[in-house]
């Protein structure tokens, strides 16, 4: 693939993609040449984006990630995960046997990191239902299933709106492995330049350190494109998922994404090959 000038990127309108990409695609960094053309979409429908290979460079769920490998590189920026950061398991009164109990359960598309951690620790579950995050409180709050898998801001207002957690899934699998949650990821197309790969890598870390140093810089564009408009919220959200991991994974962090493949791969829940993961 010849270097590009313009760069497809695609990523959430959640507030930490914002947060850490908004310094990059309004260019309050020097991008070296590069213009970055924003492709906001829910992180299950970039995930099916990559599955066709659109985007040039894309956020994804790292359980999508793969099934994409043999197209996609990771970055060793931008990426979410951490310690108590994990999808959370909801409903409307607790329950002693879930996998018995409830019906139906909803989750925020089947390729998402949220769903392959439910299918570890629920696998039993009689019928999945796939929505747009943002819609399953609602769901489960009209009782139209009886419980759901809920990400992103949604951990910080389910408890206002009446509903119980029956099992935070990131914990669980902290305590299971030791390890940091892995959720999502940046990933490039092998294809591209080398050189242009790696800068891309440097120019995401630069716009999460601008982003650090400057905080109010995002504040109007996060809040633009924000599902929760409570400014609270809002800046929980970002403190929560963007941390040392999003500047850089370090070997904890790679450490962390090799061993969510090799337990996926295990379980024969995931596609996972032998090959070089990121860009580095």
């Amino acid at each position: 693939m010849p270097q590009l000038k313009e760069i497809r990127i695609g990523y959430s309108p959640c507030p930490n993609d914002t947060f850490i990409f908004d310094a990059l695609v309004h260019q309050k960094i020097d991008t070296r040449g590069l213009t970055f053309l924003p492709v906001l979409e829910d992180v299950e429908n970039l995930n099916q984006k990559a599955f066709r290979s659109e985007l040039e460079v894309t956020k994804l769920s790292f359980h999508a990630y793969s099934q994409v490998m043999k197209e996609y590189q990771l970055l060793t920026s931008g990426s979410a995960l951490g310690k108590g950061v994990g999808p959370l398991f909801i409903s409307r009164s607790k329950c002693e046997n879930p996998e018995r109990d409830f019906k139906t359960v909803a989750i925020p598309g089947k390729n998402t990191t949220a769903n392959f951690l439910f299918s570890i620790f629920y696998p039993n579950t009689k019928s999945k239902v796939e929505m747009l995050f943002s819609d399953i409180e609602g769901a489960v709050i009209k009782g139209s299933v009886d419980a759901g898998v809920i990400i992103h801001e949604n951990r910080f207002t389910y408890e206002q709106k009446g509903l119980i957690k029956i099992a935070d899934l990131g914990d669980l699998w902290e305590k299971t492995t030791g390890q940091p949650i892995p959720l999502g990821g940046i990933a490039v197309k092998r294809n591209m330049e080398p050189d242009t790969k790696l800068l891309i890598n440097r120019l995401v870390r630069e716009s999460i350190e601008f982003a650090f140093a400057h905080p109010q810089s995002s504040a109007d564009y996060v809040k633009f494109h924000a599902q929760e408009m409570n400014p609270e919220v809002r800046q929980k959200h970002i403190q929560l998922y963007v941390n040392q991991y999003s500047v850089d994974l370090g070997e904890e962090g790679k450490e962390a994404i090799h061993l969510l493949f090799q337990k996926g791969k295990d379980l024969g829940l995931l596609q996972a090959e032998s090959i070089d993961l990121f860009v580095e």
